[in-house]
């Protein structure tokens, strides 16, 4: 799909717009299938195949604030995550502030179970699916691997997340989360959803794993949430590895996943490796 076929979302910031440039030049034009799960075209997601496929997937959501943000721009990961034998999945969701929580969970959930239907033909497992993602697909890839609620309408196995690696995400939202002001995906205040969308609320011992990572030059409130989401997650006895990325502020965390010989993509192999 290209960027014009989609409706138009907000304008970019400026950091927004450097980060969509760089992003889609390191792409370049790798091949993958798009399908859709929704009628919208966000609601849709490209199946990078591995040329040698191990079975594991790999699902991953972009950033952008809620706001902004297009499943290409994850292409750029592919060639790294599909030369380790792993079905690579960019997920895209719809947007805010036209669409607010739960719609774009919602939609994460609904690409899940497209994913899970259609993985094996390009010779991933539906039972090893690992979910990930930069900032705000970091939150909802979080709050997948959290949330019990949302498999069952879709027929899929409550275990159908076998593990999760947020890169520089967000966890906790309303009072004491650090942040400069309240993400308009929530919508209005009086909605209550800053709990209901914290993954810190949703922690239990049945969890799967996590590898959390952030730039060791990443948004402060950004480094000491994952922090705290770690020791949160060891408190409930559920596996956690966490990977600071070093001289990367929270664009480069991004750029880092896409580094072929990079440590987070080893990291990441291993992760998934030992989830067996």
């Amino acid at each position: 799909m290209r960027i014009s076929d989609y409706p138009p979302q907000e304008a970019f910031t400026a950091i927004g717009e450097r980060y969509h440039e760089e992003v889609l030049s390191r792409a370049g034009n790798v091949p993958g299938e798009d399908i859709s799960y929704g009628a919208d075209a966000y609601q849709s997601l490209c199946v990078y195949s591995a040329a040698e496929p191990n079975g594991d997937v790999l699902c991953f959501m972009h950033g952008g604030g809620w706001t902004n943000g297009y499943k290409e721009w994850m292409a750029f990961m592919a060639p790294a995550i599909t030369g380790r034998g792993v079905t690579f999945v960019s997920l895209g969701y719809r947007l805010a502030p036209a669409h607010v929580f739960p719609k774009g969970f919602d939609d994460c959930c609904d690409g899940i179970a497209g994913v899970y239907e259609h993985v094996a033909r390009f010779g991933g497992d539906g039972n090893r699916i690992f979910v990930g993602g930069h900032s705000a697909g970091a939150h909802y890839a979080s709050l997948l691997a959290l949330r019990a609620d949302w498999q069952s309408p879709r027929n899929l196995p409550t275990d159908v997340i076998k593990g999760a690696l947020p890169v520089s995400g967000t966890y906790s939202f309303g009072p004491g989360s650090g942040l400069s002001m309240r993400p308009r995906f929530l919508g209005p205040e009086e909605n209550g959803a800053d709990e209901a969308a914290s993954p810190t609320t949703h922690v239990h011992k049945s969890a799967p794993p996590f590898l959390i990572s952030y730039g060791e030059e990443d948004f402060p409130h950004l480094v000491r949430q994952a922090g705290e989401f770690a020791d949160l997650l060891k408190r409930a006895s559920v596996g956690v590895q966490v990977m600071q990325l070093a001289g990367c502020d929270h664009l480069g965390a991004s750029y880092a996943t896409g580094d072929v010989d990079g440590v987070w993509i080893k990291g990441a192999r291993d992760f998934m490796s030992s989830m067996q």
